[in-house]
């Protein structure tokens, strides 16, 4: 599978999670919104900038029980909930969030 992104045709997976991390630009996360039919808010930006920092850190892309944890921690606990991340990412705050932000699905992850 393939999204086209600033006049150029991104690989996927069946998912539609980056085949190459490096192709991830800010307009990739857009694309893929859009496609989901999700609207980026401020709020969005914070969790997919905290993931691909996460991800440079730790080379992993965390399941939903550490994302949330991980996120109280640096963002507050009233953003690290989650019933916050699920209003966010409605398909799942680990998966579609991660998809997003341009890293491979979350280990555990179904």
């Amino acid at each position: 599978m393939t999204i086209e992104v600033n006049g150029k045709s991104l690989d996927t997976d069946e998912e539609g999670y980056l085949a190459n991390l490096s192709d991830w630009e800010p307009e990739v996360a857009s694309a893929m919104a859009e496609i989901d039919e999700c609207e980026l808010s401020d709020n969005h930006w914070e969790v997919i900038n905290f993931l691909r920092d996460y991800y440079e850190e730790y080379q992993i892309a965390p399941a939903v029980r550490v994302l949330t944890k991980a996120i109280g921690k640096k963002l507050g606990k009233d953003k690290g909930s989650s019933k916050y991340l699920y209003e966010l990412y409605p398909y799942g705050p680990a998966k579609q969030a991660c998809k997003y932000a341009g890293l491979p699905k979350p280990t555990g992850c179904v």
